[in-house]
């Protein structure tokens, strides 16, 4: 049952996350398609090649790259990419994109920008699992995914080795309010 469901379920190569010079912000690969970093690097570095000079900022744009169906779309200096196999519906790729990129502007609150996006890299590391797990989809709606996030983020009852830096740091500041406030 499971090879059929994974055959029949429309599956995500890769998330990509690139700054406007093309260099890796946040990235997750979900098949061993490329299974070496220098594969990785190499196939980022040919698709923005590729897509730089297009103008993805109105509206998503499909192309297809490497007999793989890329979804992307660029807001201020960071790229958004999707990849798909070359035969997965791109409604579906353009929707976990639209997804993508609807979480990580509400999680950055609107400032999508490079800076503010690795100032928060845990919460967009954190939107990517929450989106795709294995290839499989999970969630397509940005709503839904950044309040996952958040959910996560504010959880100050885990042990301070199980949380991110911003997560200690918020918890440190919340104990530590508490305390002058006694």
């Amino acid at each position: 049952m499971t090879n059929f469901y994974r055959e029949t379920c429309p599956t995500i190569k890769n998330i990509l996350l690139l700054d406007s010079e093309g260099k890796r912000v946040a990235v997750k690969y979900y098949s061993d398609d490329w299974p070496t970093t220098g594969l990785k690097l190499a196939f980022e570095k040919s698709l923005f090649s590729k897509t730089q000079k297009t103008n993805a900022r109105t509206e998503a744009e499909i192309t297809m790259f490497d007999n793989y169906i890329v979804v992307y779309k660029f807001i201020q200096d960071l790229h958004f990419f999707v990849t798909g196999g070359d035969e997965e519906n791109e409604l579906i790729l353009a929707t976990v994109l639209q997804g993508f990129v609807d979480a990580v502007s509400l999680l950055l609150r609107s400032n999508v920008e490079k800076a503010e996006a690795l100032e928060n890299l845990d919460l967009i590391l954190l939107g990517l699992d929450e989106i795709v797990d294995g290839g499989m989809i999970l969630e397509t709606d940005g709503n839904v995914i950044a309040g996952k996030v958040a959910t996560h983020s504010v959880d100050d009852g885990a042990p301070l080795s199980e949380q991110t830096i911003s997560q200690a740091l918020a918890t440190a500041r919340d104990h530590l309010a508490r305390s002058l406030l006694r």
